[in-house]
């Protein structure tokens, strides 16, 4: 396949665990930009969480954030699109979930990713690494106000039950208008309807003028499904889930052991050296 344009996942896919960039992946990345393909970050991230991550891997083009709802490119900070879950919709949500489980704490991206209202309550139970923003600046405020506005990601977790717990029962509610994933973060996610990693995909590759065919997707979590089933060529790594292994085309190595990098250097028709 002509490839055009490596869409890549960031954690569990192009990040170690140690949340870093490695030599072998950054020079993949390199020889691949040298060669006039686009590399893209595909993340349920928001710019914020980018940021480092950006430094380290070069990325300066377009980024498609949470889960596919927003395109930003990160050298300009220009949107290309945003789809956002309407406040109607949330309050549905909300409230019929908080029915069947008690406890439940909601937060809400919106403005292109700047502005995260939390729930009071919920950045005592939120890590650094949740939102690569710290808890001590997320305030809190009545769930009202944060169910009150459209958002780009509605974010629900529970102080001890599993954010599976809360996708399954989710899911049997039977409610539409929405869509839920889960990335690996300790939450569930929450996108306007139809929204996914492979609908944001599809709508930059529009833009930039690229057929699905010449893509390359990898990822390694439930939200990367849709993702890895649009594109060219789907890429499960080698730690990935096993939904996501039965959606892709080959299975690499483990994000631990640059499977980004194999797989760029083998497209590339040959090795690439590490800095």
């Amino acid at each position: 396949m002509p490839l055009r344009l490596i869409a890549t996942d960031l954690d569990g896919t192009l990040l170690t665990s140690a949340s870093e960039v490695s030599a072998r992946t950054r020079a993949a990345l390199d020889a691949a930009r040298a060669r006039g393909i686009h590399v893209v970050p595909v993340t349920a991230r928001q710019p914020i969480g980018l940021q480092t991550i950006a430094a380290a891997a070069a990325f300066d083009g377009w980024a498609l954030c949470s889960n596919g709802a927003y395109a930003v490119h990160l050298a300009g900070g220009r949107m290309l699109f945003a789809e956002e879950l309407p406040s109607a919709t949330i309050r549905t949500l909300a409230e019929a979930l908080r029915e069947s489980i008690p406890d439940l704490l909601f937060a809400s991206v919106r403005d292109a990713g700047e502005t995260f209202v939390a729930q009071r309550g919920y950045a005592e139970i939120a890590d650094l690494s949740d939102h690569k923003r710290d808890p001590g600046t997320m305030g809190g405020v009545a769930l009202d106000e944060v169910l009150s506005a459209p958002s780009l990601k509605l974010v629900i977790r529970h102080p001890e039950l599993a954010p599976r717990v809360l996708f399954e029962t989710l899911q049997g509610l039977g409610l539409t208008g929405f869509e839920a994933t889960l990335s690996g973060a300790p939450f569930v996610e929450v996108m306007a309807e139809g929204v996914t990693k492979a609908t944001g995909l599809a709508r930059l590759c529009e833009h930039l003028g690229i057929d699905r065919a010449d893509v390359v997707a990898l990822g390694d979590a439930l939200n990367d499904v849709e993702m890895l089933h649009w594109a060219g060529h789907g890429v499960a790594m080698g730690n990935a889930l096993d939904a996501v292994h039965a959606a892709a085309d080959e299975t690499t190595a483990s994000h631990d052991d640059d499977g980004v990098a194999r797989v760029i250097e083998r497209m590339l028709g040959r090795a690439v050296e590490a800095r």
